[in-house]
């Protein structure tokens, strides 16, 4: 088994704290080490370092060897830009294929992810191996602890073995009146955008459903055998159809299972999610440091200066060294539009 980490992310829905420069996965969001680490580690017990690769934009390779100072650096895939998770992982895919064969078991996970329960990820890694030694692409279902409108849902089939699912279909984000549904049902999961199968499978996939990936990354290859691994590809990687996995792969994949799990997942993916995840006092609110919340309920804290709250509920309040963030939590997935204004008004200090 080896595993395929995707560190290239901007983490915009993370600002103020996550910028170009420092993005959410090299953040410090939860405990004392970053996202990042914190992957690699839960990782440890099952693979060794050694195969344990790292893919990444091309701007975030010096961030990635000081945040894995053991991590080798031929095991850092560099992608020229982003361009969606298809072609990222397919890549990389590429890239491993060059050292790996095609049964060897491969877990692709984002670097930016909570994951509290350890032991039940691994012993997960363990159970997928099943349906991918078939030929079946696996995903990662979570089993849902509310109706997350901030998630999108995978509907689980027939059992194909015990504990293995097959999948019905893929579900986008849904309102609240979808999501009661989708639980009432009880046949819903979250997706995690976590994936295992084995380099062969995947590959055939690609060639199936997305054989213009493929025609570009031989081209890829070709430059990577005639010029050297580090020679710049970008002129065919632009080339490359913007598609997440989930949807030119997994939605028309023909063997695809869902594993359904319990792990204390979280995509932290914004800083309503965040809040989530925080100790709270006997009004839910949350603070990062000393300071007060006055008739003031459920809010997220995070400052460097004593914060005085009265009278406000449901807020996400976050403080940088430029810049301050004050929303409510029903609206913290629209914190990228205040990203999308930045750049728009070309104020690259503060992305």
């Amino acid at each position: 088994m080896i595993a395929l980490i995707m560190a290239g992310g901007s983490g915009t829905r993370f600002w103020p704290q996550s910028r170009k420069n420092m993005p959410k996965q090299f953040l410090r969001i939860v405990g004392n080490k970053s996202m990042i680490q914190l992957t690699v580690d839960r990782l440890l017990p099952m693979i060794p370092i050694r195969d344990i690769y790292i893919v990444t934009a091309a701007n975030q390779v010096d961030l990635v060897k000081e945040h894995l100072v053991d991590l080798p650096p031929e095991n850092i895939i560099i992608e020229p830009f982003g361009m969606n998770t298809a072609p990222c992982i397919a890549l990389s895919i590429a890239y491993l294929k060059r050292r790996y064969s095609d049964d060897t078991s491969l877990v692709v996970l984002p670097a930016d992810h909570v994951i509290r329960d350890t032991a039940a990820f691994v012993q997960s890694l363990n159970d997928a191996e099943l349906p991918a030694s078939t030929g079946h692409l696996v995903t990662f279902g979570i089993i849902p602890d509310y109706p997350a409108t901030g998630y999108g849902y995978i509907e689980a089939g027939a059992e194909l073995s015990p504990g293995i699912n097959s999948v019905t279909r893929f579900k986008e984000k849904p309102d609240l009146e979808t999501a009661q549904s989708f639980i009432a049902q009880g046949n819903f999961l979250w997706n995690s955008g976590m994936f295992y199968w084995k380099l062969g499978s995947i590959w055939k996939a690609f060639t199936d459903y997305l054989p213009q990936v493929i025609t570009l990354l031989d081209e890829i290859t070709l430059v990577w055998n005639t010029s050297g691994i580090n020679t710049p590809i970008d002129d065919i990687y632009a080339k490359m159809p913007k598609t997440p996995i989930d949807i030119g792969i997994m939605e028309p994949a023909a063997k695809r299972a869902v594993l359904p799990v319990k792990i204390g997942w979280s995509d932290v993916g914004s800083w309503k999610a965040l809040a989530e995840l925080s100790p709270t006092d006997a009004d839910g609110n949350s603070s990062s440091m000393f300071g007060t919340c006055l008739a003031s309920k459920g809010n997220f804290v995070n400052t460097r200066k004593f914060t005085a709250l009265i009278g406000v509920d449901n807020l996400c309040v976050i403080e940088t060294a430029d810049a301050i963030l004050i929303t409510s939590k029903d609206r913290a997935e629209d914190v990228k539009k205040v990203v999308d204004h930045l750049t728009a008004k070309e104020l690259r200090e503060l992305l």
